[in-house]
């Protein structure tokens, strides 16, 4: 008897060992594909709600840009300062230029290669703001010196946060006046400079230069401040949530391939 049973589990076992792995195999694979598929799903609706916040913040942008110019952030205020709540603030600001330490940062425009010229500018409370007045070509040397400079002026224009580091896959090099990003900071400190606002302003192209240039088109060029903000986040959800219907179909050829593949022994 105990040999009749042992024929009978041998006979058992390759046709039950083969479906059990199958079994097992499907049931792994099943629950891959739910966990890819839960996961696709969060990662569009991620970016449903990345792209809800983008239009909130290009809309609150827009408003600031154009609304009535106000005064920039005075050094109590400076600690606070954000990018959520005051970049591309429409500012105004008047003081005197502190010509001869102005600086060149490289830059490339809708009119080419060249650099933005930073001037910074002492405010009556002695604090001083770095104000990108905008746009010159190489080689150019109009600026003009302390003398003959207006002795004060009011600038309208874009408040901007500090850009550290460098920019154009190169560092700034203070050093030997290389400057690839409007680091604030550094840019002070190389220019001795002190109480200094942690934001630069971009100069509006109603400025006219300050009365720097007296050529048909003033120079240095301002008003040139790209305000522009990617905004794919639709297309990648959509992405997203495409690639969670693949896993569905994909989940739906492993259940029928298990309904319609024989088990031979």
């Amino acid at each position: 008897m105990s040999q009749s049973a042992g024929q009978s589990s041998a006979a058992r076992t390759p046709v039950d060992g083969v479906h059990t792995r199958r079994t097992v195999a499907k049931i792994v694979l099943l629950v891959a594909l739910a966990v890819s598929f839960v996961g696709l799903i969060l990662l569009g609706i991620w970016q449903l709600e990345r792209r809800a916040w983008k239009l909130d913040l290009i809309e609150r942008v827009d408003a600031r840009v154009h609304a009535a110019p106000l005064a920039p952030p005075g050094p109590g205020e400076w600690p606070t300062l954000s990018a959520g709540r005051d970049e591309y603030r429409n500012v105004a600001v008047s003081g005197r230029f502190l010509h001869g330490r102005d600086t060149q940062v490289q830059a490339v425009t809708v009119r080419g290669a060249g650099f933005w010229l930073l001037t910074p500018l002492r405010r009556e409370d002695g604090s001083v703001v770095l104000v990108n007045r905008g746009f010159v070509p190489p080689g150019w040397t109009g600026a003009p010196d302390a003398s003959s400079a207006p002795p004060e002026v009011r600038v309208t224009g874009l408040l901007r946060l500090s850009e550290p580091g460098g920019g154009f896959l190169r560092s700034n090099a203070p050093a030997q006046a290389r400057w690839y990003s409007r680091d604030v900071q550094a840019i002070a400190t190389a220019q001795g400079l002190d109480r200094v606002a942690p934001y630069f302003i971009d100069a509006a192209a109603s400025n006219a230069a300050n009365g720097d240039s007296s050529s048909a088109e003033a120079v240095p060029v301002g008003g040139l401040t790209v305000v522009s903000f990617r905004n794919h986040h639709m297309q990648y959800a959509l992405t997203w949530f495409a690639m969670a219907l693949m896993v569905v179909g994909a989940a739906w050829l492993v259940v029928r391939d298990g309904r319609r593949r024989p088990i031979h022994p």
